[in-house]
């Protein structure tokens, strides 16, 4: 089968390589899977560039990248049920601690790694489902639900938080989202009630004022080091600020006053260590999103296995109004 792969970090047209290899054999509890689309995350790209903390070379010999796939059973290991096979199945934590993930034809999995697609979904959504979608889900409805509450989606018109802003909105909350320009308007087509510019010297008394002048009971963070005296300043007493990235400003500098008297939770989110109890429920209600047509997942470009390379850069330039996802299979 043919599968991309890199044995040193660096700049993605420099380092990912296509080659043939055999194909997996699913060991007992596994399935295995012919992949249709290979999702492109910004920790995929992070991975392969060597700039996670403390991390110095690949930690395996060969790794084939991403965490993020869909596509269909084609035969399973001991101990599962062969009624899986011909199952329409989407991928998560692919290449989490492992050598081999999803940029590649096939993909040998332990078999609650992939999940089935509800009826109607197609493979290119099932593709996004494993980081953005999860993250997204996780972050809205991590602390419950949240129908009648106030939740902010800081950043409303990225990939996450374009899906938080459709899902709190599913889910009956009253949602505002900063954006600006044409990102402005895809939050609001999502679901967002007012929309405010990040940019502006005002955000925190407008954001007040888009909430009838009261603090936000949740605020969806992708830039915490940043954000955080502006989401101090808005969380409400007993709020949560769910915060799935810091890449601008990794260090934050806060009053820990100010957050305490407020009893304010900061919740820091990695998808990949979910316990499996907690996973579960957010897959099962990100279905039930799905299937009651309550969430949409653009697609911003599709790129062919040969061109991953391409793929990487597109994540890196960022700005982007959907996923970017690896055509590997057929």
């Amino acid at each position: 089968m043919r599968s991309i792969f890199y044995d040193r970090f660096g700049p993605a047209a420099n380092v990912l390589s296509l080659t043939d290899r055999p194909t997996p054999e699913p060991g007992a509890g596994e399935v295995l899977v012919d992949l249709k689309f290979s999702g492109v995350n910004p920790s995929d790209v992070k991975a392969r560039g060597g700039t996670r903390p403390g991390v110095t070379k690949p930690p395996f010999p060969r790794i084939t990248p991403h965490s993020d796939g869909a596509g269909t059973i084609s035969a399973v290991g001991a101990g599962i049920d062969p009624a899986r096979i011909g199952q329409r199945v989407w991928i998560w934590n692919g290449q989490w601690q492992r050598a081999f993930g999803t940029c590649a034809e096939q993909i040998a999995v332990p078999s609650e790694q992939a999940v089935e697609l509800p009826d109607g979904v197609d493979m290119q959504t099932g593709a996004s489902l494993g980081i953005p979608g999860l993250t997204a889900c996780h972050a809205v409805f991590g602390g419950g639900d949240v129908r009648g509450k106030t939740v902010l989606v800081q950043g409303g018109a990225g990939t996450v938080g374009l899906l938080a802003v459709q899902l709190a909105r599913w889910g009956g909350a009253h949602v505002i989202a900063t954006a600006r320009g044409a990102g402005a308007e895809r939050a609001r087509a999502a679901g967002a009630a007012e929309v405010v510019d990040f940019t502006d010297t005002d955000l925190t008394a407008k954001v007040l004022a888009a909430s009838d002048g009261k603090p936000v009971d949740r605020i969806i963070e992708p830039e915490f080091g940043t954000n955080i005296a502006t989401d101090i300043a808005l969380i409400a007493q007993g709020g949560t600020i769910a915060a799935y990235g810091s890449a601008a400003q990794p260090r934050a500098d806060f009053n820990f006053l100010e957050l305490m008297f407020k009893a304010a939770t900061v919740e820091a989110i990695l998808i990949y260590l979910l316990p499996p109890d907690q996973r579960q429920a957010i897959i099962r209600r990100l279905h039930t999103a799905l299937s009651d047509g309550a969430l949409r997942i653009p697609v911003e470009q599709v790129f062919a296995l040969s061109d991953t390379a391409a793929a990487h850069e597109a994540v890196e330039k960022g700005a982007r109004h959907g996923a970017v996802l690896v055509e590997v299979g057929k």
